[in-house]
């Protein structure tokens, strides 16, 4: 273990005596949850833990609601995507529905993209899916986005390429 991996431990250890009653507090509070509370401050605390770059942060709790609040945010998202899906599959006959294991593989898939498409620019993810949900072309889009089609074409090069992360890894 380095020194780096040392020292954060011990600031994550600090910041966990110091702070977690107030932030599972502040989390039961927002969530109406005790569960869901304990696990997204749990969550949060080894979030911190796997960062290469900690410092004692000047408002300690401000960073952790940050956190807590970017972690609940993609949980929503991650419930959302898997609601819509499993309502689409639920409109195909029986026959065509793919396998539970099929369906959680496919879920983890689109959160995997949902997730990579989200470090793309607005535009950029805007582009993307309005060519691949809308079906609109390069011109439709640069007109709704402001930019020129071959900006388009780059932003959804870069949509595709995240999906190509997203399913094989990245390029070597």
């Amino acid at each position: 273990m380095s020194v780096q991996d040392s020292s954060n431990q011990q600031l994550v250890g600090v910041l966990y005596r110091d702070h977690r009653d107030w932030l599972f507090g502040w989390l039961r509070k927002s969530l109406n949850c005790a569960q869901r509370a304990e696990d997204l401050s749990q969550d949060t605390f080894v979030r911190l833990l796997g960062r290469a770059d900690l410092h004692s942060p000047r408002e300690p709790r401000a960073l952790l609601t940050t956190i807590a609040k970017g972690l609940l945010v993609d949980q929503f998202r991650r419930h959302a995507l898997e609601r819509a899906y499993l309502e689409e599959l639920a409109l195909a006959p029986e026959a065509v529905q793919p396998s539970p294991e099929e369906q959680a593989l496919a879920l983890e898939q689109l959160a995997e993209i949902d997730r990579l498409l989200g470090q793309l620019s607005s535009k950029a993810r805007a582009a993307f899916l309005y060519n691949r949900l809308d079906g609109l072309g390069h011109a439709e889009i640069a007109e709704r986005l402001g930019v020129s089609p071959s900006r388009v074409r780059q932003y959804l090069a870069q949509g595709l390429r995240q999906c190509y992360i997203a399913l094989y890894g990245a390029p070597q």
